[in-house]
């Protein structure tokens, strides 16, 4: 399942990120790496807004539907 697709207050597991190279390591710098746990607190019009590790993050939605959750 596509995070993008989780409704708010649910957490889940990253089980892949879906993306180039240089997206990925940015990503996994912010925290999103393969069994994190990751819980959505919100949205807004563009995107979703995540709690990971203690951290609020915003994220556009096109970018969520290319982190698969479990």
């Amino acid at each position: 399942m596509a995070l993008a697709m989780v409704t708010i207050g649910e957490t889940r597991t990253i089980t892949e990120l879906r993306v180039k190279e240089e997206m990925k390591k940015h990503l996994q710098d912010l925290g999103f790496n393969v069994g994190e746990r990751v819980r959505v607190v919100g949205e807004n019009p563009s995107g979703l807004i995540l709690l990971l590790n203690g951290a609020r993050i915003a994220l556009n939605r096109g970018l969520a539907t290319k982190i698969s959750v479990a």
